[in-house]
């Protein structure tokens, strides 16, 4: 519906469902009911064991029971946007118009706020399907500066979070794995064009965006797998109740027992406005 017609504009819609417009055009063949309990029990897995690559977990798979070969847990894995994180030769080269920046924090101590933030794309379930979650994090505080949902891996809906944490301040560094949502050029451009150092991991090493690795875990045991999120509408529900519980009331053990929110307000270099979405 277009405005005008006497209802909500595309652009509403998707914005009161937290979905990304592109991927509103999507059409994808329906997982099949077994496919989709496999990509849960992947996704479980994967959680507990990140180091778990495609052999690994077909090996889980059967010892559960499950008649599945190496082929099918790898086009599950790739659907779910889930790689093991282990260091592995790199196979293939970023698309056109793809640039791999060099990791950068190697020897950076972290010590105020809005000095690094980084992001990544984690897979969540629903009863019936799954969705694509990115969020940006701000690293001193842990805080969670924005997110966004997708039906699609599309470098929309992360220009959506990334927009939106921009709205609170500017990082002096933006790490992020070698996705190619975020080596796109579209992507790359939003940070240059602010004079933001850009950062990304070194291939399957899952240490150099650790924060934001924990911050998945957390929220899946915490939320997502106690839940079953029937549509889109729950998990966004879920997930924004979630994160104002994790920025402002869920004491962190690394920070003192304090909230992230206290740490990211209680700053000199607090970026004001905005929120999460």
């Amino acid at each position: 519906m277009e405005p005008g017609d006497g209802g909500l504009s595309l652009r509403r819609q998707c914005e009161l469902l937290g979905i990304s417009r592109a991927s509103l055009y999507y059409q994808a063949a329906s997982p099949s009911a077994e496919n989709l309990k496999l990509m849960r029990l992947i996704d479980e897995q994967y959680t507990r064991c990140p180091f778990y690559g495609s052999r690994r977990l077909t090996a889980w798979l059967q010892a559960q029971g499950w008649e599945v070969n190496r082929k099918r847990v790898v086009r599950l894995m790739r659907v779910m946007g889930l790689e093991a994180l282990y260091p592995k030769p790199r196979l293939s080269q970023p698309g056109e118009g793809h640039k791999i920046y060099p990791y950068r924090l190697q020897q950076v101590k972290i010590e105020r706020v809005n000095q690094v933030w980084s992001t990544d794309i984690t897979y969540i379930r629903l009863a019936q399907g799954f969705l694509y979650l990115v969020a940006v994090m701000d690293w001193f505080s842990r805080y969670v500066l924005s997110w966004a949902l997708s039906l699609t891996l599309d470098v929309d809906f992360c220009l959506e979070a990334l927009r939106n944490a921009l709205r609170r301040g500017r990082p002096e560094i933006f790490n992020s794995d070698q996705g190619s949502q975020f080596t796109s050029e579209r992507f790359t451009d939003e940070l240059e064009a602010r004079g933001i150092e850009i950062s990304m991991d070194g291939r399957g090493r899952c240490l150099d965006n650790i924060f934001i690795e924990r911050l998945w875990r957390s929220l899946k045991y915490e939320e997502v797998y106690l839940k079953d999120y029937g549509a889109v509408s729950e998990a966004r529900e879920g997930i924004a109740r979630y994160f104002q519980f994790y920025n402002h009331q869920r004491l962190h053990q690394c920070l003192g027992y304090l909230t992230p929110g206290a740490i990211y307000d209680g700053q000199p270099l607090t970026a004001r406005g905005g929120g999460l979405r």
